[in-house]
């Protein structure tokens, strides 16, 4: 077929298209709560029904609750949403806890800086930085490859003071030289492909780089298979849990540059480094402290309560109807948020909403996947290093963590039955890919099954000449009870948020034509663009001065950190910017 763009990929409806996106975020892009202004109404009153208890919920519920609101959250299931840990029920006993489940293990990247400002604000006995104090810096990962000897290698950048884009290039090539098999020439191409991006302008990033995929920006086509399946794919899977040939450039390139900024430790704001985790499990060492902080403000927690209905009635909406076990009932307050996932948030959008606001149809076509862990309790520790575990290529993108080694206590004595001395926590990425054990995909996997073929996985990708990993250890598991099984059909109650080409045009702003509706969550647009517990806080924030101006409150607003870039690539960039105004490629694209 014959393609009618120029050359460059791109034409000028694109760079029109790219030129109308960057004037409507220009308040995103500054830092700003929201992009354009909202319609002003009289403060006529404070209450602020909150429905979903996630990061997005409770984020908007402290920063309300702090300026003098009363906030009611509404929680169908469990506060913390795909956050929160778990028991494992009936594992714990003689006065040690449950063995820590979780959805997935968590970890904070340097280059977040909107939820550890939270995390600092919630108090926690024995920390001066409250709930940031139980964050510990990771150093190190280990790269694991099929049927190759595993590599640990720094994730971080040494010996910079200053960065250029020459510099750039030539430090990342040292850092991906472990890469087995991959031509020398090929590292230099995708070193070079990164410098584009760092030098590319926001005009060009809006405006050309979100409507083509990170494969196509990589030129992944007619590359070597280690091109393909590691600096393509499984790096990209392992870092943002997203797929390279479905997710914008713009998305990947965003959270990549943040990344390797957090490494470079050139970005005072970035100062935890490009890794850390928590200290224990993520209800002990974080949810938990902050519900009980809320609580004592004042926050109203109702559980077992789902929005089923938004009310509208005049432009406005007058009521929600929640549904539980005692029945329907109408919620009513001032000003009303919506903060749950986008899959959830769907089904309120009803005709009447939509004719209100026909923009947040788009919602409609943002797209979700699965990404969930299972947890292998130990009766040994392993010899694993410290630090994330990437078994890149696997055919279920897996990545791990040990999670004893960095907690605080000792992990026998306090959870399970005093025999577990080690969790090894698994996420599983690619849920469609056929396994190495039984040749299914893992949604026609049974349970069982799932936990035999993650551990054939790792045990191929990690033990050649290591061992590390033994069957006669393995004391038991634990896969998120988001998945479930039923007429021998699988289910997932928790998908995640996907990022693909062309999407942020679908991403709803914090507030929406209705004045007294508002919408938090990972799907929400933020600075990171991702299905992150940093996007959902900076929604959260986003929401309460949303909220804020609707009220005509003259209260402080919530800081919004943007992520932050180089001066020394600025030169650069304002170059790209007339380049991509006149139609013409970026300077280094050809």
């Amino acid at each position: 077929m014959h393609d009618p763009r120029p050359a460059s990929g791109f034409s000028r409806r694109d760079m029109l298209r790219g030129a109308l996106i960057m004037g409507a975020t220009t308040g995103l892009c500054a830092g700003q709560a929201h992009a354009a202004p909202l319609r002003r109404t009289p403060a006529t009153g404070r209450s602020v029904a909150i429905f979903g208890g996630g990061v997005a919920g409770l984020s908007a519920a402290h920063e309300l609750i702090e300026r003098g609101y009363e906030v009611t959250v509404y929680e169908p299931s469990h506060l913390g949403g795909k956050a929160r840990s778990m028991g494992v029920p009936g594992t714990g006993t003689d006065g040690r806890a449950d063995l820590p489940g979780e959805h997935g293990f968590r970890f904070f990247p340097g280059c977040y800086q909107n939820i550890p400002d939270t995390m600092s604000r919630i108090p926690f006995p024995g920390n001066v930085n409250g709930v940031a104090g139980n964050l510990v810096r990771v150093d190190g990962a280990v790269a694991g490859f099929r049927d190759l000897p595993p590599v640990f290698t720094p994730v971080e950048l040494s010996g910079l003071r200053h960065l250029t884009p020459e510099l750039l290039q030539t430090s990342l090539i040292t850092a991906f030289s472990f890469v087995p098999g991959l031509p020398p020439l090929e590292l230099a191409f995708f070193a070079r492909q990164i410098a584009l991006w760092f030098t590319s302008s926001d005009e060009r990033r809006y405006g050309q780089w979100e409507y083509v995929t990170w494969e196509a920006m990589l030129r992944a086509e007619g590359k070597s298979a280690a091109y393909r399946e590691y600096l393509v794919s499984a790096l990209t899977r392992i870092t943002v849990a997203a797929k390279p040939h479905l997710s914008s450039a713009r998305t990947i390139g965003t959270i990549g540059e943040a990344l390797v900024l957090a490494g470079s430790g050139l970005i005072p704001q970035f100062s935890g480094g490009v890794d850390r985790i928590l200290n224990g499990p993520t209800n002990e060492a974080w949810i938990d402290p902050w519900v009980a902080y809320l609580r004592s403000r004042g926050v109203v927690f109702v559980m077992g309560q789902r929005a089923t209905r938004l009310r509208l009635r005049a432009g406005a909406i007058t009521g929600v109807a929640v549904a539980g076990a005692g029945g329907t009932t109408t919620v009513r307050a001032d000003w009303y948020v919506c903060a749950m996932p986008v899959d959830r948030t769907l089904p309120l959008l009803d005709d009447d909403i939509l004719d209100a606001d026909p923009q947040l149809a788009g919602m409609r076509e943002l797209v979700t996947d699965w990404m969930v862990g299972i947890q292998y309790y130990l009766r040994q520790p392993t010899r694993l290093p410290q630090g994330h575990i990437a078994a890149l290529g696997t055919p279920w993108a897996l990545t791990a963590l040990r999670q004893a080694p960095m907690w605080r206590g000792d992990f026998a004595a306090r959870y399970g039955d005093g025999s577990v001395r080690e969790c090894l926590s698994v996420d599983i990425s690619d849920w469609d890919a056929p396994g190495i054990r039984y040749g299914r995909t893992a949604k026609d996997c049974t349970a069982e099954e799932i936990a035999a073929e993650v551990w054939a996985q790792l045990k191929r990708w990690l033990n050649t000449s290591t061992g590390w990993l033994r069957d006669e250890d393995i004391l038991s598991w634990h896969l998120d009870p988001g998945i479930s099984w039923s007429a021998g059909r699988i289910h997932n109650e928790t998908p995640l948020l996907v990022n693909t080409v062309g999407s942020y045009d679908h991403r709803p702003h914090a507030h929406c034509a209705i004045p007294n509706l508002f919408f938090g969550g990972d799907h929400v647009r933020s600075h990171i663009d991702l299905a992150t517990m940093e996007g959902a806080n900076e929604s959260g924030r986003a929401v309460a001065n949303a909220i804020l101006d609707a009220a005509g409150d003259a209260a402080p607003r919530v800081p919004v950190h943007p992520l932050v870039t180089l001066p020394v690539f600025e030169p650069l960039k304002q170059l790209d910017a007339d380049r991509f105004r006149r139609g013409l490629p970026h300077i280094m694209d050809s």
